[in-house]
């Protein structure tokens, strides 16, 4: 079932937003910015991957260490914006058959492509995460 604009989808939920990620030189450098102007903490830090969020259990924003990162030229199409988003799934591989059944892409592991190109993730749901039935 496919919904139109103003429609809402009635079907049963396959997966929930984890986090949107934004590819970066400096993960440690945006997150601070972002956390400033949201006036939300940074609540996770790896090194390479780093969460800005109202606390542990909540979705948020993330930025992905990418060392060659290229700035993007919007409106400028020439370098396109790096973003991607993690949904989180209860299990990858049934929900993979799920999104490409309405209509994602596979591209490799647990990565698909919308069908307008933009990648996004499925991933295990945190246990943090209430169940999603």
């Amino acid at each position: 079932m496919r919904s139109t604009a103003g429609e809402s989808y009635a079907g049963r939920v396959i997966g929930r937003l984890h986090h949107i990620i934004l590819d970066a030189a400096d993960p440690q450098g945006s997150a601070a910015f972002w956390s400033a102007l949201l006036g939300q903490p940074i609540t996770y830090d790896d090194g390479d991957f780093v969460v800005v969020s109202v606390d542990q259990k909540t979705s948020g924003i993330a930025f992905q260490r990418a060392p060659n990162h290229v700035e993007p030229t919007w409106p400028d199409p020439i370098v396109g914006q790096q973003v991607h988003v993690d949904v989180a799934v209860d299990d990858p591989t049934t929900a993979g058959r799920e999104v490409v059944a309405l209509g994602a892409r596979h591209l490799e592991d647990d990565v698909y492509a919308d069908p307008a190109g933009h990648p996004f993730c499925l991933i295990r749901r945190p246990g943090w995460m209430s169940p999603l039935s």
